[in-house]
C-alpha cells in the first residue's frame, strides 16, 4: 500500500487560519490606505511619513497575524511570525488554563516543550481536538500526564455536548 495515506496519519490544521491572515492582511492595508489618504488629502504625504505608516501597518499584521496550529499523529505544533513550538502529545506532562483577558490551554512534554494554544482554536477544529485527546490519553495510560487532565476532559465534554446539540438542532430534534 505504498501511495495509500490513512487518515490517521494525515496532519490537520486550524480550517480558520487562511481566513484569519487574510483578515489581519485587509485591517494593515486599509490602515496604510486611510492614513495614507487623509496624509495625502491634508498635503503632508511624503517618504519620511509614508515609511512611518508603512512601518505602523505592517506592525498591525504582526500584532494581529493568527498562530497556525496544526497536528499530527503524537504531535501538537503552534507557529507564529517569529517563532514554532511543539509538543509530543503523548509525552505531554502538564495541561493547565491560563489566566487572563484571553485564556489559553498551555501544553508541556516530557522534553521541556510547552506550547500555548487557544481553546477556541481547538473547538473550532475537532480534528485538532481529536489529536490532542488521543495523545493525552496515551500520556495518561503511560502515568506520564499527572496534572490537568480534567481540564482536558472538560474542555472535550463541554465540546462533545456542544457538538451534539448542534447535530440535533439540525436534525430537528430538539
Amino acid at each position: 500500500m505504498g501511495g495509500v495515506v490513512r487518515v490517521g496519519d494525515e496532519v490537520v490544521s486550524d480550517r480558520r487560519w487562511a481566513g484569519d491572515v487574510r483578515a489581519a492582511v485587509f485591517c494593515a492595508l486599509t490602515l496604510f490606505a486611510l492614513i495614507d489618504l487623509i496624509d495625502w488629502a491634508s498635503g503632508t504625504l511624503d517618504v519620511v511619513r509614508g515609511v512611518l505608516w508603512a512601518g505602523l501597518s505592517a506592525l498591525l499584521y504582526l500584532i494581529l497575524h493568527p498562530a497556525r496550529v496544526s497536528a499530527g499523529p503524537g504531535w501538537l505544533a503552534v507557529r507564529g511570525v517569529l517563532r514554532h513550538r511543539h509538543v509530543c502529545t503523548g509525552l505531554l506532562t502538564a495541561v493547565r488554563q491560563g489566566e487572563g483577558i484571553a485564556p489559553r490551554l498551555v501544553l508541556c512534554d516530557s522534553l521541556g516543550n510547552r506550547v500555548e494554544v487557544d481553546p477556541q482554536v481547538l473547538a473550532e477544529n475537532p480534528l485538532l481536538l481529536h489529536r490532542l485527546d488521543a495523545g493525552a490519553r496515551g500520556a495518561r495510560a503511560c502515568g506520564l500526564l499527572r496534572t490537568g487532565s480534567e481540564v482536558l476532559g472538560r474542555l472535550v465534554t463541554r465540546l462533545d455536548g456542544e457538538g451534539a446539540e448542534g447535530v440535533f438542532e439540525a436534525s430537528g430534534l430538539r
